[in-house]
């Protein structure tokens, strides 16, 4: 149990106390006397050896007083609290590819990218894909042709998650192709200034790297080289999926297309930062994947809290209200001055 001061300036206070005593001492009034013989062959009373007492007594309640408006306290109910942080950026694929229906949600199918957005934020807020990342700085890069910074990292989860809500497949000829290299390099960038014990990319993709200059595992070699390890996500089958595609009419119906992933380069991409690989065939797959990494990142970091503080002052305010007390009844009583 550690005292301290809630207002520890008040503690000046105390300085009055000589102050306070001289004053209380002085002597009021005066007797005339034809010789100071008589009174020094007289022998000292105790009232006359008592007589500073009231003095004392008021300059005692005065530090009483300062120590009780200084605030004194002690914390109560030490305990030890598991707080959990790391910075985590999330580096998603958002290529043609990625709008394949073979994820199902309920009883709908839904695209790769539509069923990572829901367990991605279950990963993030606690649900079946983990039990919540609420102390985690989580920022969110995405990848199609060239890579974007979607999100900072960031402590404000609910705008990180509103951003992922905003992301949509690329459709665009010139945006649909998987620049892997690009961004997995990016997520790095992002994770070299943020302050963390322990820094992950979370690399989710659906394709073979097949734009941008940078390769994907000199990426991985920057990523180890300043210790950040790497997750990758394989997500969905490889082989053929059906993907919506605009007919004739304008109406939108499903085509099996030959969708590849390059399982080799996300093995070797984890292996060389210290992470993991993940193959996840289906939303439930994908769901098992986050729990895995969500259990195998907890950096715990041990904080003494003090849950409450007894307050100790009203124990000194009434000392200084009974020496303030005594010092007037002995003044007025037995130790009473002449007028």
């Amino acid at each position: 149990m550690t005292w301290e001061f809630r207002d520890p300036l008040f503690l000046l206070v105390g300085l009055l106390a000589p102050l306070v005593y001289l004053l209380a001492s002085r002597i009021p009034a005066r007797i005339t006397y034809a010789s100071l013989a008589l009174p020094d062959r007289t022998p000292t009373a105790l009232r006359v050896r008592l007589a500073p007492l009231p003095a004392g007594l008021l300059a005692l309640a005065t530090l009483a007083l300062a120590v009780a408006l200084a605030g004194p306290r002690t914390g109560d109910e030490t305990t030890e609290v598991e707080r959990e942080g790391i910075a985590i950026l999330m580096a998603l694929d958002r290529s043609g590819s990625m709008d394949a229906r073979d994820f199902v949600a309920g009883d709908y199918s839904v695209s790769r990218l539509q069923a990572l957005k829901g367990v991605f934020r279950e990963f993030v807020l606690g649900g079946e894909a983990g039990q919540g990342r609420p102390d985690d700085l989580i920022g969110l890069v995405v990848f199609g042709t060239y890579a974007d910074g979607a999100c900072p990292l960031t402590l404000d989860h609910g705008n990180l998650l509103n951003i992922l809500d905003q992301i949509e497949v690329a459709h665009a000829r010139s945006e649909t192709a998987t620049a892997i290299g690009e961004g997995l390099g990016l997520a790095v960038e992002r994770l070299l200034d943020a302050e963390a014990q322990s820094k992950v990319v979370i690399l989710l993709t659906d394709g073979v790297n097949n734009a941008g200059e940078l390769d994907p595992l000199q990426a991985a070699a920057l990523a180890a080289e300043h210790g950040i390890k790497v997750y990758t996500i394989g997500a969905g089958t490889n082989g053929y999926a059906p993907i919506p595609v605009t007919g004739p009419d304008g109406r939108q119906y499903l085509r099996r297309a030959l969708v590849e992933m390059d399982e080799k380069t996300l093995q070797e991409i984890a292996q060389r930062t210290g992470g993991a690989y993940f193959h996840a065939r289906d939303a439930e797959g994908l769901a098992a994947t986050y729990r895995a990494i969500d259990d195998l990142e907890r950096t715990k970091i041990t904080e003494v809290r003090y849950l409450r503080y007894r307050e100790h002052y009203a124990g000194f305010a009434l000392a200084a209200l009974i020496l303030i007390a005594l010092a007037g009844l002995a003044s007025g009583t037995l130790l009473r001055r002449l007028p």
